[in-house]
């Protein structure tokens, strides 16, 4: 199998025109092509005026038409060269009598992205894990969902953080990554999604998305596939504890206890915990398990009309259905040496009430599949360091992990009170945020916010929405946006707050091997880990995490054996 990239044709032509540029692209004759796939199919909108599609395809010769000989020819040609072997291979499996001697089945603890993928892996490997998840099933989960965004009434543990599919089942589904992947473990991913019910173009559009609905048919499906293959998921089943055994330099978990008080058994434990995991982060620092402090983001959502950003992205094109909703990726370096950036740009969607803790707002941002809601939206957030959050007042030494997450809830809490006290959001013009003036009416953007949004001062001096360095940064960074994304600083837009769970505050620290750095057989994988943001990054995350689980569990019985 041969691969071509950067074969480039205009956004209209025709089918038929894609054969016949690659064939002309290798001086082949139509006989000599067997078969051809896009593989990936991106636009190039640099020039509006012209936009372009740039196809990387594979594709297979005929007999009598040798590959070689091709490669040989185009030997200095970056461009063509062969098609990488993409195919997922395990690392082993277990054989039918694995438990026979009663022995522990892997836990994995959280069922988002990252507790799916490495569920779905261990039992194709036939390792039969159990699944902790403190929330309940996709759909129960989304009636609660929409019970705070309907009505006000937050279920601390079902909610947008919490439940069947994780953070990413209420967002834009992003299904790409900016990860480094040698072995094409994101194809893995999006092979399942398609055997799930995604549809076929996730597999060769340079940005697909699914979207909430098809998430949750999605979700069913592969907790269906994982309990065919002898895994189960228990939902409501809220870990309290962990069972650690061995001497301060030996630690090795040996189960959980849940708030049940029932106690589960097992040599190994995945950590797939979301980044709002409040408890069970505390729980853990109690328990002696490794955790440092880390950088995230903090700001707000913006919205425009997404007609707004499809002209300044796309031109004369915008609307075109193969270019879609148009989204931005922007970054403003700001004098007081914070950096702006925009966060999960969500097209054609809506700002959600992200909060799982009653008393506090958090915002986020969802799209569907169709991305036709009539507002864009995104983070509009500043990065902030441990030494931001720290709460001991010092200037020097390490910082408390759960510093972070004080942090956050006191600025959720003040978005609370800004909003009324009735998880209301805080809100303000954009006009009005850059001149530092209250806004009193909402202009001709809607905010898409449940349960509503409350006109006031962000920047309040007496009662602020976010820390003064934050609040400049972003005052200075909408205007400057605006030379990138025309409209972007519309006196009318509207900013929403706020915005504080972008990342997990903390790491909870691994080695090569997955594991915890003290604590033997505990695996931390995922976003509430700290090492990924996103679905498609924990996804790979969670899929590399079963595979070092497995593969000690395997060598493990060779040795017993």
């Amino acid at each position: 199998m041969l691969r071509v990239t950067e074969l480039r044709l205009p956004l209209d032509h025709p089918e038929p025109a894609l054969r016949a540029a690659l064939l002309a692209r290798l001086g082949l004759p139509d006989s000599a092509l067997k078969t051809l796939t896009v593989f990936r199919r991106a636009w190039d909108a640099r020039k509006k005026s012209a936009i372009v599609l740039s196809y990387t395809v594979d594709l297979e010769l005929a007999d009598g038409h040798g590959e070689a000989a091709l490669l040989a020819r185009f030997a200095g040609d970056a461009h063509v060269r062969q098609a990488p072997d993409t195919r997922y291979r395990f690392v082993g499996h277990a054989p039918a009598d694995f438990f026979a001697t009663q022995r522990p089945r892997p836990l994995v603890i959280g069922f988002g992205p990252c507790g799916i993928f490495a569920a779905l892996v261990l039992a194709q490997m036939g390792l039969r894990p159990i699944v902790l998840e403190r929330g309940k099933e996709v759909r129960q989960r989304t009636q609660d969902t929409w019970g705070l965004w309907r009505r006000g009434v937050l279920d601390p543990e079902s909610n947008v953080q919490f439940g069947e599919g994780g953070a990413g089942t209420f967002s834009d589904g992003k299904l790409w990554s900016q990860i480094s992947d040698p072995r094409h473990l994101t194809r893995k991913v999006l092979t399942e999604f398609v055997k799930a019910g995604a549809p076929e173009e996730i597999l060769y559009v340079a940005k697909p998305h699914i979207g909430t609905f098809r998430l949750v048919s999605m979700v069913e499906k592969m907790r269906a596939d994982i309990e065919a293959l002898g895994g189960e998921i228990r939902f409501r089943q809220h870990v309290v504890d962990l069972l650690i055994e061995g001497a301060p330099q030996a630690r090795h978990v040996r189960g959980v206890r849940l708030a049940s008080g029932e106690e589960l058994r097992s040599d190994h434990v995945v950590l797939a915990l979301g980044h709002s995991a409040r408890d069970t982060f505390a729980m853990l620092q109690q328990r002696g398990v490794y955790l440092e402090a880390k950088p995230f983001s903090i700001g707000f959502r913006v919205e425009h009309p997404q007609g707004v950003i499809d002209r300044a992205r796309f031109g004369p094109s915008a609307g075109h259905p193969i270019l879609g909703a148009a989204d931005y990726k922007l970054v403003h370096h700001a004098s007081n040496g914070r950096s702006v950036y925009s966060f999960c740009m969500c097209p054609g969607g809506t700002v959600v009430a992200a909060t799982s803790e009653e008393g506090r707002v958090v915002t986020n941002g969802m799209s569907q599949y169709s991305r036709n809601e009539r507002n864009a939206n995104a983070g509009i957030v500043v990065g902030i360091a441990p030494q931001d959050y720290r709460q001991d007042g010092r200037s020097e030494g390490p910082v408390n992990p759960l510093d972070g997450v004080a942090f956050q809830r006191f600025w959720e809490s003040r978005a609370y009170e800004l909003g009324g006290g009735s998880y209301q959001a805080p809100g303000q013009l954009v006009g009005d945020f850059v001149r530092g003036q209250r806004s009193t009416a909402l202009g001709s953007v809607m905010p898409s916010y449940k349960p509503g949004v409350l006109m006031t001062d962000l920047a309040d001096p007496k009662r602020g929405s976010l820390p003064d360095y934050a609040l400049q940064a972003i005052r200075e960074a909408l205007p400057a946006f605006e030379r990138q994304i025309k409209g972007f600083s519309m006196p009318d837009a509207v900013l929403t707050g706020v915005e504080t769970r972008t990342s997990s505050p903390l790491r909870i620290t691994r080695g090569r091997d997955h594991q915890s750095l003290n604590v033997r057989g505990l695996y931390p994988a995922g976003e509430g880990a700290g090492y990924a943001g996103g679905i498609m990054s924990a996804g790979v995350d969670g899929i590399e995490v079963a595979e070092s689980l497995g593969a000690a569990m395997l060598d493990s019985a060779k040795v017993a054996a």
